[in-house]
């Protein structure tokens, strides 16, 4: 089976990792491309807008005049992203069903530098054109674990010496400025809808919350992932 990629940073960032890639197609305004296509021995192919505007169905004139055929993606294990550093950092995504919040989050591990993300099996968004797209390539430097039972995979990062701390905010939960992150740390982020799920929120060893003071109670998933990483990643990195 092959997926589509679109775009130019999920494109080229997938060409340099050595993703393997079946055709790449291009409009005239990429020629440009030509040699990286040639040194990486790849096939390509260049064709009018239009039909390249007709592989990415849903997302017209986005694909920035260039499409690559890629086998579909290869998901990473739980001992892939764990890791013995003492500022490990990993996060679970429990719940997610926009495409758009998955890439941003990858977007963010990858900037941050996290160890990995972890999905659901069931009832969440899987890695697609869409969340390649969103994560501008990042998907080619974070590793991504799908697992059936969150809460099991939960106890296996314990007794890896992680410490889970789900982001909600409730009345008990701690300020993330309140919360001390130098630890191996899994943060929990829920869907929108919905947030953690009861189970899931059981097995945490702390919940957080991001301080606010407008009149909106409530941001973004993926904007509250990149929040919190941001903080975990300040303590984690001072002296």
């Amino acid at each position: 089976m092959f997926e589509i990629l679109y775009g130019k940073n999920s494109c080229i960032e997938a060409i340099k990792k050595g993703r393997e890639i079946t055709e790449v197609l291009i409009t005239n305004n990429n020629k440009e491309l030509i040699p990286l296509f040639k040194e990486k021995k790849l096939n390509y192919k260049i064709v009018s807008k239009e039909e390249l505007d007709s592989l990415v169905k849903n997302n017209t004139g986005s694909n920035q005049g260039i499409v690559c055929k890629v086998l579909s993606y290869e998901y990473s294990s739980l001992n892939d992203i764990m890791s013995d550093d003492n500022n490990s950092l990993i996060v679970m995504l429990d719940g997610f069903e926009d495409p758009h919040n998955l890439g941003a989050v990858i977007r963010t591990c990858e900037i941050t530098k996290a160890d990995g993300i972890i999905i659901p099996k069931n009832r969440s968004v899987r890695v697609n054109e869409t969340v390649s797209k969103v994560s501008a390539g990042a998907i080619e430097n974070v590793k991504i674990c799908m697992e059936t039972n969150l809460s099991q995979t939960i106890k296996t990062l314990k007794k890896n010496g992680y410490w889970i701390c789900g982001a909600e905010a409730l009345d008990e939960s701690k300020s993330i400025w309140d919360m001390d992150f130098k630890m191996k740390t899994c943060l929990v982020i829920g869907s929108e809808g919905f947030g953690i799920s009861r189970l899931v929120r059981e097995e945490c060893d702390f919940l957080v919350k991001i301080p606010m003071w407008g009149k909106v109670n409530s941001l973004n998933a993926s904007v509250s992932a990149a929040v919190i990483m941001y903080e975990i990643r300040r303590q984690q990195n001072s002296k």
